[in-house]
Order: C-alpha cells, then sequence, then structure tokens
C-alpha cells in the first residue's frame, strides 16, 4: 500500500459539505493527505491545469497515485475499498443494507432540500449566520428533514446505523445549517447534531482559519 500522501482539492473557505465529507472520510480513515486550497469565486476551478486534472472541475477532487477523482460520494466509496476495513477504520456500515441507506441518506441529502440548501448556505453555518427567516418552501423542507431524520434515528440512537459513519457527518451538517441560523430543530435532533459536531474529525474542519 502507497504512503505517498494523497491530495484533496477543497475551496478555499473550508465551506463546501462535499469537501467536509471527504476530508472526514480521510482523517477517521487515518490516511495521509494534503490539501490544495481552490478560489471557487475567481474560478481558479475553471483554470487549464485544474480541469486537466478534475474531470468535473469541481470540489472536493482526490488525487492517488496519478489517478483522480471527482464528486464526493464517489471518492468516499473508493476510499473505504481501497484503504478496506478491517485494516482501515470503516466509514460505512459493513451490513450491505445498511451500507445501502447509508448512501441513499447521502444521495437524498445532495439532490434534495434545496430551499434550505439554498437559504442556509454553508456560510452561514462556517462563517456568518443569517437573520432572514426561512421562506415557506424552506419550512416545508425542513419538516421533511425533521420526519425522514426521526424516522431514521432510533430512540436515544446517537448514530444513525449503530456505529458512526460518514452519513452522520452529512446529515448532521444538513440539520446544523438549521441550528446554527437559530431555526427551529426538534430537541432529539439538536441533540443528535451537536453531538456528531463534536466528532475529532469534523472539529479539524469546524476549526480551519476563515476570512
Amino acid at each position: 500500500m502507497s504512503q505517498t500522501p494523497l491530495t484533496l482539492f477543497v475551496d478555499h473557505q473550508f465551506t463546501s459539505p462535499y469537501a467536509m465529507s471527504v476530508y472526514v472520510t480521510l482523517h477517521e480513515k487515518g490516511i495521509p493527505f494534503v490539501t490544495e486550497r481552490l478560489d471557487l469565486g475567481a474560478q481558479q476551478q475553471q483554470q487549464a491545469a485544474y480541469r486537466q486534472q478534475s474531470l468535473t472541475a469541481r470540489v472536493p477532487t482526490l488525487m492517488h497515485e496519478g489517478f483522480t477523482l471527482s464528486e464526493s460520494s464517489a471518492i468516499s466509496e473508493y476510499l473505504e475499498e481501497f484503504f478496506a476495513p478491517p485494516s482501515y477504520a470503516a466509514v460505512y456500515p459493513q451490513d450491505l443494507q445498511l451500507r445501502a441507506r447509508a448512501r441513499q441518506v447521502q444521495a437524498w441529502l445532495r439532490s434534495d432540500l434545496m430551499p434550505i440548501r439554498n437559504e442556509r448556505g454553508t456560510d452561514t453555518v462556517f462563517i456568518h449566520p443569517t437573520p432572514t427567516p426561512l421562506s415557506a418552501a424552506a419550512l416545508e423542507a425542513a419538516d421533511k428533514l425533521f420526519r425522514v431524520a426521526e424516522q431514521l434515528l432510533n430512540a436515544r440512537a446517537s448514530n444513525l446505523f449503530g456505529n458512526w459513519c460518514i452519513a452522520d457527518t452529512d446529515l448532521a451538517l444538513m440539520l446544523n445549517r438549521l441550528i446554527m441560523n437559530g431555526d427551529a430543530v426538534p430537541e432529539r435532533l439538536k441533540t443528535y447534531a451537536i453531538q456528531q459536531w463534536q466528532r475529532p474529525s469534523v472539529q479539524l474542519w469546524v476549526q480551519q482559519k476563515r476570512t
């Protein structure tokens, strides 16, 4: 197994939820890596040199031994298979059906709930909260988020599927889009999200310097 550090391209403000997910995956697995920051506002991801490395010209993009991969779920699944348990920590459930459910949660969080993502961007989580109330559409999306999350979380469970998995971090971030901005969130889900936020790998991302 190569010991050459991997390279992870992230947004320069460390606000991308997708880059965060991969960053946490790498730390949980204990894989050496370096970060390269791209200023998305300055369109650095569209520069020719980066587009030659990243097929979709997005962050995150992972470089590993000459192989490059973008899209966060694809990266985390690749890392889980290449740096496989038990030699490395698992970031997905080992049970087939629970693993499929975790991937379902990730796909859902990244394709639905658009009003929340629009009105509670991750800059409002990591840099400056917003005082703007949620729209009716965002409140409806929040109700859906709460309903699904409460169905997934067993009573008094601290993780979605028994042991922690990367879907816990992704769900906690979606909930924290609301919590960090003072929006109403059911107490059980708030407790879950705050607990997930204290995970050391997550705090390494949260504590990054931002401007």
